[in-house]
C-alpha cells in the first residue's frame, strides 16, 4: 500500500511566523498569511488567513493576532483555529468517510521541548491523528536542491519572518547551528521605527512590510536600483495623514544593525564548523532561503563579509516547504530525519 491511500492522508506544513504552506499530493495547495481575525467582544474568530489580512489594524471591534511569534506559537487557541483552518481549505476531511490526517511541520532548529510540544498540541487539537516534525534547516536545504544525505558540508541560512537560522549539515543531520531572532519581523520593526525617527511619521506594520518589498536592501548600492515607494501614514507632530518617498537606501540604513547581526550569527556558526565541513563549504559557498533571501544584496554582503560564494534558492519563499514535501513523498529515504 502506498504512502497515500484513500483512509491515511499526509500533509506538510511550512508553519511559519509570516506566512503558512500547505503541500498535499506533491502540490503546495494552501499559501496563506498566518493571520487570525476575531471579534473583540464575543471572542469568535471572523476570518483567517487572506481574508483577515485585509482586517489589521482597520477596526476597533476587529482585533488581529499572529499566532506565532519568532518562529513558535505565541497564541495557543488563535493557532489552533489557523492550523484547524488551513486543513479544512484543503477539503481532505469532506469526504464521506473523512481520512485519518498525518502531519509533517516544520520547527526551528531551536525550538525547546516547551515549544515542540506546544506546537504538536496544536496539530492534535487542530484534527490531525498523527504529527511529524522535521527542523527548517533541513526541510530548507532539501528545498533548495541540496543532497543531505552525502558526507559533504553544506551551510544553509534560512531567513524567515520570525527566526534566521544558520545551519551547517552532513550526512543527514545538523552538525552546528545557530538560531537568532532577528528575520522579517524585526526588518518591519526597524522601517517602523527608521520612519518614526527620520520622517516624524508613524506607519503600521503592514506599510513596513509593503515598504521592504518595494525598496527593502541590504547594501546602500545597487546596479539595478528599485523606483522609491510612496509611502503614507500619520504625523507624529500634527495628527494629519502624511506621505513621503522612501528609497532603497534609506531601508538599507534602517535595516543595517539587524543584517549585521545575522552576518554575525553566519561567521559564528562558520567558527565553530569542523575543519573538514569548512573545507566542503569553500567549495559549494553558502545557500540562502526563506523570504529575507530575497532582500536585495543580501547575498553580495554576505559574500562579501565572508569570502565566499553565496547562492539564493529557487523561490526562497517556499524552499522549507517543498523540501518538507520532497521528504514526505521519499518518506523511507528521510525517515530518521521527520521525529
Amino acid at each position: 500500500m502506498g504512502l497515500f491511500s484513500f483512509f491515511n492522508r499526509e500533509l506538510a506544513m511550512d508553519l511559519g511566523t509570516a506566512n503558512s504552506i500547505v503541500i498535499y499530493n506533491d502540490q503546495v495547495v494552501i499559501d496563506e498569511p498566518s493571520i487570525v481575525a476575531y471579534n473583540r467582544s464575543t471572542q469568535k474568530v471572523i476570518a483567517v488567513g487572506r481574508e483577515a489580512q485585509p482586517m489589521e489594524g482597520r477596526s476597533a471591534e476587529i482585533e488581529t493576532v499572529r499566532p506565532l511569534r519568532g518562529g513558535v506559537i505565541a497564541h495557543f487557541e488563535m493557532a489552533q483555529h489557523l492550523i484547524r483552518e488551513l486543513i479544512n481549505m484543503t477539503n481532505i476531511n469532506r469526504s464521506f468517510l473523512p481520512p485519518s490526517l498525518r502531519m509533517v511541520i516544520c520547527i526551528p532548529s531551536g525550538i525547546t521541548d516547551v515549544e515542540q510540544k506546544a506546537v504538536r498540541e496544536t496539530a492534535e487539537q487542530a484534527g490531525a491523528k498523527e504529527i511529524r516534525m522535521i527542523h527548517e534547516p533541513m526541510a530548507a536545504a532539501i528545498g533548495a536542491g541540496i543532497d543531505v544525505l552525502q558526507p559533504e558540508g553544506h551551510m544553509v541560512v534560512d531567513i524567515g519572518g520570525g527566526t534566521a537560522e544558520i545551519a551547517v549539515i552532513s550526512l543527514g543531520g545538523i552538525v552546528c547551528n545557530t538560531s537568532i531572532k532577528v528575520a522579517g519581523d524585526e526588518f518591519n520593526d526597524n522601517v517602523v521605527d527608521y520612519m518614526r525617527r527620520q520622517h516624524n511619521m508613524y506607519i503600521a506594520v503592514p506599510t513596513a512590510e509593503h515598504v521592504k518589498i518595494a525598496v527593502g536592501a541590504a547594501v546602500s548600492e545597487l546596479a539595478d536600483p528599485p523606483e522609491d515607494c510612496h509611502t503614507t501614514g500619520r504625523d507624529i507632530l500634527t495628527g494629519l495623514p502624511k506621505a513621503v518617498m522612501v528609497n532603497y537606501k534609506e531601508i538599507a540604513h534602517a535595516l543595517d544593525k539587524s543584517v549585521a547581526r545575522i552576518e554575525q550569527a553566519i561567521l559564528d556558526t562558520l567558527a565553530v564548523t569542523p575543519p573538514e565541513l569548512a573545507s566542503d563549504i569553500y567549495k559549494n559557498g553558502i545557500y540562502l532561503a526563506g523570504g529575507g533571501a530575497l532582500l536585495r544584496g543580501l547575498d553580495q554582503r554576505i559574500s562579501s563579509k565572508t569570502k565566499l560564494e553565496v547562492h539564493i534558492a529557487e523561490d526562497p519563499l517556499r524552499a522549507v516547504a517543498r523540501g518538507t514535501g520532497i521528504a514526505l513523498r521519499n518518506f523511507n529515504k528521510f525517515a530518521f530525519l521527520i521525529r
